[in-house]
Parts: C-alpha cells; sequence; structure tokens
C-alpha cells in the first residue's frame, strides 16, 4: 500500500486547489423534461430559494423552465427534477409601482442574459430594472434587491401557487418596521403542509398594504390567499432581507436567521460556494475532454440536492399530523423519491454522505412513526404512496449490509417485514398468488417485480442477523419474478388471478394511468428488472446467450410507442431503451454481468455521447432527485450498483482519465485509466489491478473500495 499513498496524496492534494464549483452549470437540464431549477441553496439545504416563472405545467414542477421570458416571483422551497410539481412557498417579488398588485400573478418579464447562476448564488436583472441577486444558508434565504433609484416595493404573496399545489391560509405580520412574519398552509401532492418564515429587512417599511385578507383584530393578516406590499425608501442604496423557515412556527423560523447573523451577503454567497466546495472535492476526476468536468461536477452537484433539510436547528419539525416532533438524531429529512433514487443516488451516498447516512436512515425510521410505514415518496412527511414497490427496503437493507452504524438495525428490519406485510398496495395478493394479478390492482408487473427485488433485499439483512427461516421465505418471495415470465414472447407479461396472461399483448403498449400494466413503459423496460437474479433470469430465456440477444433486440427495437395514453417518462429512447426514466437504468450493467462488457461500453458509450448534454436540454428526462445525475457520476467513473444493495459495483466503461474518491478514515481511492487503440478490438476494459494486483472484469465490492489504494483500468477505445 505505500506505494501508492504519495503519489496519491500528491494528487489530492493539486486537485483541491482547483475551483470546482466554476464546472456547474445549474441551468442544465432547467429546459426540455429535467425539471431541474437554478436558484440558490447549500447541500440538502431547507431553503432552495429559485425563481418562479408563474407558468403551470408539466415541464414547470420545478417552478421553472428556461423556455420562459418571465418571472412571477422568488420562492423558498422548491422539488428538483421531480415529475409532480408542488412547494414553491413563501413568494417574494419587487415590484417598482403597485399598479398591477390586484392580479393573481405579476409576470416580470427578463432576459437569460441577465441571468447568473453557480452553487449557492443566484442573480437576474428583471424587466422592471431590479438586480436580484440570492444566496442561502440551510434554513434561510439571503435576498439583496438594487432598485437603481426606481421607487421600491415588495411583495410577499401566501397565496402563490402552481400546478398541483394549493394555499388553505396564510398569515402575515408586520411586528416592526423591520420583521414580517407569516406562515402559508397548502395541499397539493403534500398534504396538510405548513411552512412558517420570518423576514427581516435591512430598511425601514415606510408603509404596507395587505391584500384579500380576512383583517382579523389580533394584528394579524390572514386569508387563504392573502398577500402585504410593503414600500421602502431606500435612498440609492440596496436592500438585503434575510428569510428564514420552519415547519414549526414563525419564532423558530426567526430564530433560523441568527445561521446567518450579521454577516454581509457577499460572505454568505462566500460560504455557500464553500460548502459546495466541499462536496464537489469528494470526487476529484481530469478528463480527456474538458466538457466533462461540466457534465461531471453538475451531476454530482444535482446528488446533493434531496432529500432536504425539515426540521429546526433545535430538532423540531411539525409532521403532517400537525404534531410536533423532537428527534434525537442531528437532522430530519423529507424528500425521499425512493422510487428512483434506491437505484444509485442512495448508494453513492455511502461513499459521499457518510456522514449524513445516519440521519437519513433515521429520517426513514422516524417517517415509519409519522405515518405507520416506511416512506415510498416522502414529502413534508406526507405520504405520496407515489410508484411502486417498498424501496425504503433497499436503502436501509444496503446501509445494514455495509455496517453503518448511528441507526437501530433491529428496528430498520422490523419496518422492512412490516412493509413487507403491509394491507395495501397489492401486497396481500402479491404473496397470495405469487405475482400480483392484474384484475386486482394495475400496473402489476412492475410490482411483482419490484417487490420481488425488495423481499431479496429483507432476505439478505435476515441472512445477516441469523433469522433462517425469514431468510428462506424472502428468498422464495424473490423468486416471484418468475411467474409472470413469457417464454413465447420472452417478456414479463401481466397475468389475472385464474394465472392466464392478459390478451391482447403490446411490447409497445403504453398506458400512462392507474390501470397500465407497466407503470411509465413499456413491456420492453421492466422485463429486465431483476437485477438480483441476472443468472436466473438468463436460464429463463435458456442461457445467457439469448438474454444477451434479448437486450440486443431492446436497442435495436423501434422507439415507436402504442397507445391513446402514452406516458411523457418514456425518455431518451434508444430502440426500447429509455434512458429518460429509471426502470431502464441498471440494464446496460447486464452485459457485464453476462460476459459481454464490450457490448456494455458500446452502449454507455452512445448514452453518455447522445443524452447528456451541455446546456439547459441537457437531460433526457427529469432528474429524479439526483438519481438521472447519479447514474453519470457513477458511469463516469467506471461502474455501477447494478443490484443496489448488493454491495458490489459492476463494471462499465470509465470516461474519465483520473478519478480520487474520498474515503472514510482519510484514505482515498484512485481510479486510473489507461486507453490504448488495437486494431481489430472493441472498446472496453480489458484489464483491471487493485493495489497492484489483477480482478475479475466484473465488479468490485465497497469493502475493498473503502481499502483505498489504487484502481487501475486499462481500456481498449
Amino acid at each position: 500500500m505505500k506505494k501508492y499513498f504519495s503519489p496519491l496524496l500528491f494528487i489530492t492534494c493539486c486537485c483541491s486547489a482547483q475551483k470546482l464549483t466554476k464546472y456547474v452549470d445549474p441551468f442544465l437540464g432547467t429546459g426540455g423534461h429535467g425539471h431541474t431549477y437554478p436558484g440558490a441553496t447549500v447541500p440538502f439545504g431547507m431553503v432552495q430559494l429559485s425563481p418562479d416563472n408563474g407558468t403551470e405545467g408539466w415541464d414547470w414542477c420545478s417552478g421553472y423552465h428556461y423556455s420562459s421570458d418571465s418571472i412571477a416571483g422568488f420562492s423558498h422551497t422548491h422539488l428538483s427534477g421531480t415529475g409532480i410539481g408542488d412547494w414553491c412557498d413563501i413568494s417574494v417579488l419587487p415590484l417598482t409601482d403597485t399598479s398591477l398588485i390586484h392580479q393573481e400573478k405579476i409576470k416580470i418579464s427578463f432576459k437569460h442574459s441577465n441571468e447568473k447562476a453557480s452553487p449557492g448564488f443566484y442573480s437576474v436583472q428583471l424587466g422592471n430594472g431590479v438586480q436580484c441577486s440570492f444566496t442561502a444558508t440551510e434554513r434561510t434565504g439571503y435576498h439583496q434587491y438594487d432598485f437603481k433609484n426606481n421607487k421600491a416595493f415588495l411583495q410577499f404573496d401566501m397565496g402563490f401557487r402552481i400546478n398541483w399545489d394549493n394555499s388553505t391560509e396564510g398569515m402575515l405580520q408586520l411586528v416592526n418596521d423591520s420583521t414580517l412574519l407569516g406562515y402559508r398552509y397548502s395541499t397539493g401532492w403534500a398534504k396538510n403542509q405548513r411552512v412558517y418564515f420570518a423576514a427581516k429587512f435591512s430598511s425601514p417599511v415606510v408603509s404596507k398594504t395587505f391584500l384579500n385578507s380576512n383583517k382579523n383584530n389580533i394584528g394579524q393578516d390572514t386569508g387563504r390567499l392573502v398577500k402585504t406590499v410593503l414600500q421602502f425608501n431606500l435612498n440609492r442604496k440596496p436592500l438585503f432581507i434575510k428569510v428564514g423557515i420552519s415547519s414549526v412556527s414563525p419564532e423558530k423560523a426567526l430564530l433560523a436567521i441568527n445561521e446567518i447573523g450579521n454577516k454581509p451577503f457577499n460572505q454568505v454567497a462566500k460560504e455557500a460556494e464553500l460548502l459546495w466546495e466541499k462536496e464537489l472535492n469528494k470526487i476529484n476526476i481530469k478528463t480527456f475532454i474538458e466538457d466533462d468536468k461540466v457534465r461531471f461536477y453538475t451531476a454530482l452537484y444535482r446528488t446533493c440536492l434531496a432529500p432536504v433539510i425539515h426540521s429546526d436547528a433545535d430538532g423540531t419539525y411539525r409532521n403532517h399530523q400537525n404534531n410536533i416532533v423532537k428527534i434525537k438524531h442531528k437532522n430530519h429529512y423529507t424528500i425521499f423519491s425512493l422510487w428512483d433514487t434506491f437505484r444509485a443516488l442512495n448508494p453513492l451516498f455511502t461513499f459521499t454522505q457518510t456522514d449524513r447516512l445516519a440521519d437519513l436512515m433515521n429520517s426513514m425510521l422516524q417517517l415509519k412513526k409519522d405515518n405507520g410505514l416506511l416512506p415510498v415518496w416522502d414529502i413534508s412527511t406526507w405520504e405520496a404512496n407515489t410508484m411502486t414497490g417498498y424501496h425504503a427496503i433497499p436503502v436501509l437493507a444496503d446501509a445494514i449490509l455495509k455496517d453503518v452504524k448511528g441507526f437501530d438495525v433491529n428496528e430498520a428490519y422490523e419496518a422492512m417485514l412490516l412493509s413487507a406485510n403491509q394491507k395495501q398496495r397489492g401486497t396481500q395478493d402479491y404473496i397470495r398468488f405469487g405475482y400480483l394479478p392484474q384484475d386486482k390492482e394495475g400496473w402489476s408487473v412492475t410490482v411483482t417485480l419490484e417487490y420481488a427485488y425488495d423481499d431479496w433485499c429483507i432476505a439478505q439483512v435476515a441472512k445477516k442477523l441469523g433469522k433462517q427461516n425469514d431468510y428462506n421465505r424472502f428468498m422464495k418471495r424473490a423468486m416471484s419474478y418468475k411467474n409472470l415470465f413469457d417464454k413465447n414472447t420472452g417478456f414479463m407479461r401481466a397475468k389475472d388471478s385464474t394465472g392466464k396472461f392478459i390478451e391482447p399483448f403490446d411490447p409497445l403498449l403504453s398506458e400512462h394511468g392507474f390501470d397500465g400494466q407497466y407503470v411509465e413503459g413499456t413491456a420492453w423496460q421492466h422485463s429486465f428488472f431483476v437485477p438480483h437474479d441476472v443468472s436466473g433470469l438468463a436460464t429463463l430465456y435458456g442461457g445467457k446467450e439469448k438474454l444477451i440477444k434479448k437486450l440486443d433486440d431492446l436497442f435495436s427495437a423501434s422507439s415507436e410507442l402504442h397507445g391513446e395514453n402514452a406516458s411523457a417518462d418514456i425518455s431518451g429512447l434508444i430502440g426500447q431503451y429509455a434512458h429518460g426514466n429509471e426502470p431502464s437504468h441498471h440494464i446496460i450493467y447486464m452485459y457485464t454481468a453476462l460476459g459481454q462488457p464490450q457490448k456494455a461500453a458500446e452502449k454507455i458509450k452512445l448514452v453518455t455521447d447522445s443524452l447528456y448534454k451541455l446546456g439547459p436540454d441537457g437531460l433526457s428526462g427529469n432528474d429524479d432527485c439526483g438519481q438521472m445525475s447519479a447514474w453519470l457520476v457513477w458511469t463516469m467513473i467506471g461502474m455501477y450498483p447494478m443490484n443496489p444493495a448488493s454491495g458490489e459495483y459492476v463494471f462499465g466503461y470509465p470516461l474519465l482519465k483520473e478519478a480520487i474518491i474520498q474515503l472514510p478514515d482519510n484514505k482515498s481511492l484512485l481510479i486510473k485509466v489507461n486507453k490504448i487503440q488495437k486494431r481489430g478490438e472493441a472498446a472496453r476494459i480489458y484489464k483491471i489491478t487493485l493495489n497492484g494486483k489483477s480482478i475479475p472484469v466484473l465488479s468490485i465490492s465497497h469493502k475493498e473500495m473503502l481499502k483505498g489504494g489504487a484502481l487501475v483500468m486499462d481500456v481498449y477505445e
């Protein structure tokens, strides 16, 4: 090991001197169907201070889309890359006159040439002449407005909404000439959501106007759509605002402003940037192509935007039942998009977020206490029950199997069993029949395949804990995928409760709705989801070569979709491989598992070249809280967690010259790539050495990587 230490330390020091935030483009993915936002936040921060166009529709799920040319406010909570729109709480808009304040939304024009964004910072000059700049701490947004000698007004709108969200009650109270308190209650994707805020102004309010107010007699203005317009006399000075938020109370939001204290705006922006530098320096890279630094570090940045902190600094938060909960761990998190993130993002966290892992696991266990079951898709502690599977299980299983400390393993195991035997989501019929019949519940094929995988995860934990009977039971359930395989078509197909396949069958049919057989996809995309038993799947096909042929057919099939209501989520198509949605993400790596690394290399180069580009339209589908980005991070370093809870990373084809991954205990792993051209040889990894010892070109274990040292990949170009 010593012979690797000195050069590795030297490379780490050299790479750390680079400013990595300059390679992050927050606008990447804000166009197309990426659904990302460009605003200011810190890693996993409660505040995401970002512009809202005021436009509704699927491509405005984050509040912002690059195609827009107007801004209707800057709100403090946003979802990154999701397929459903919500949040956008506590909207603030600078005005130079009050002529339009009675409109539901005031949209002010802007040009992208007057926009700037970098990690922890966003600015734009609006068409009314106001220069707006923003930064953030974990729980506070920091605003700077330069009104350029114009009259200065600020609108705080508790009724601002887009898409699925609706305000149910708002409150505003100007407690003195420099402090505004309030809250916004709402319902939408998140039910009974409550966001409290406190705003401190650098200049005194000289006049105020309240609209849509019930004008009660306790010094507060309340109403479902209440808003206020405040006037300031700035004398050519900029106006600074500190806005703290809380899920508990305005008083707690006021305390959150202590994160900023008396620090000037530029210092807070610099500190936010330094937090991002720390995150990005967890993986230092050298590239063959300069643009790959932008692709990689923007992706790594996006892996740190969810889940987000939901608790106050004292460890309290308010859940959707309106109960105030006090946690023992440091931070409670929300936004668990588990159908997406269990595949690549959460396994990445076991390297990049080792200090947060216990809090993330404890947050899921706390959500089980709040809601009765482990989360499926948690938003503001509300169980949205969005998508299929019970995928908190592979995340917890991965942590348990990797010996992550700081949470109760037995409590987690009992919670896993509870989810696996729940009385909803088709689980009881899945257990009874050995598959979910389509006449019992929709999305039956996807549900069966994903439950089978989750059950495999439970079995591995049971084995580790010495629970042999549970291991046997859940390994049997893990083989349920076999019950839906149709050897005549080579697809996983829906059956009814009598055991008959549903007819007619069309592998190109997409049914976007709860009655479909496959969620957000076709038979082509879902039939390969058996990451825990690739060899068993190959046996169903009649051997590895026949499964490889089916994978080849996936990429060469027609990209046509049939059906009157085909899912918009099926995007980034190469044949019927749909990289813009999660069910396809592990498929390429099955080639390596089946002994064909050259085919994995071919498809990786095709996907990364054509479906991960620079600019607003750079993503081929929803980023889904960082899953699309996590796939790229893994892939560029040359491997992927094909089976996310196995602790094994299957090799693909590296796109970097070097990568240094910072590991616990002050260790590092250097991944070095040597490329050669050889006539007649297909592009692939042909040799791998770990600390000087040759290892198979198949996979590497988590434990081996944690030892650190040097992993050298020799590849054919």
